[in-house]
């Protein structure tokens, strides 16, 4: 009877020690457990840690470029008042420069209409196109028919014309010869050659016989090509067989401003 006693005795105190020992295992489970979430926790902690020092440095970046470009406004807004004044100062310079420009020529186109006062309309026209006065010499005032040799009454009006050069240096002269669509026989090739030799002959007479500076002048010929009526009519043809002495000012001072 005693040894199923012991057995028992032996098994009871078996259960016994085996209950603390589970509990012993959950125990250090469940603490591995918290050990892991803790250290999970803490990564976050660290990470949100580091976000907001990455925020606070951006937060003081963008406080920077914005106190920045505040700086830069208020700069932009200075000199853009600053350009606002300059360029309605250079605006009133080119206004009294064009208008100075636009006296010179109501003054010259006086002077030159009462130096050729004795011509008749039909022979000469003093206007102002474009800024430029234009003085157009009709054919029969300057060449005979398919000439280039000037007329003594043509080297008249060339002389009075040259005394108002002489007196005005600053400006500049350009002689241009124009014909009709009548092609030319005889001597010259082409209307070209007659309208180039006729601005060529007028040149000459102005530079050489009444001393205008020929740094001055240009000569050119335009040919056919800019007529001012039809050549349909004998009037028409006859009015387009002129030359023209179109004299500008010297705009080397507005065009100064103008590239500034």
């Amino acid at each position: 009877m005693k040894k199923p006693l012991f057995v028992i005795l032996i098994l009871m105190i078996a259960i016994v020690s085996c209950v603390p020992k589970r509990k012993l295992i959950s125990e250090q489970s469940r603490v591995k457990a918290l050990q892991g979430d803790s250290a999970v926790t803490h990564n976050k902690l660290n990470v949100c840690d580091s976000t907001v020092i990455a925020m606070e440095k951006e937060k003081a970046a963008i406080q920077s470029q914005f106190a920045n470009l505040s700086l830069s406004s208020e700069a932009a807004i200075r000199n853009s008042k600053m350009t606002i004044e300059e360029q309605a100062k250079r605006l009133k310079s080119l206004q009294d420069l064009i208008q100075s420009q636009r006296d010179v020529m109501d003054k010259l186109k006086k002077t030159v209409a009462n130096a050729l006062v004795n011509f008749k309309p039909d022979e000469l026209s003093v206007t102002v196109k474009n800024g430029k006065l234009y003085v157009s010499l009709q054919e029969k005032l300057l060449f005979k028919s398919g000439s280039a040799i000037v007329d003594p009454k043509g080297k008249e009006a060339l002389q009075k014309l040259a005394a108002v050069l002489n007196s005005s240096p600053d400006i500049n002269v350009m002689i241009e010869g124009h014909t009709d669509s009548v092609p030319i026989r005889g001597k010259f090739e082409d209307n070209w050659a007659l309208s180039v030799a006729r601005a060529t002959s007028i040149v000459r007479i102005l530079t050489k016989d009444y001393k205008v500076d020929a740094h001055r002048v240009i000569a050119s010929g335009r040919s056919e090509f800019f007529p001012v009526e039809a050549n349909d009519s004998p009037e028409g043809r006859a009015r387009n067989r002129r030359t023209e002495i179109i004299l500008s000012p010297d705009l080397t001072e507005l065009f100064k401003l103008l590239e500034q």
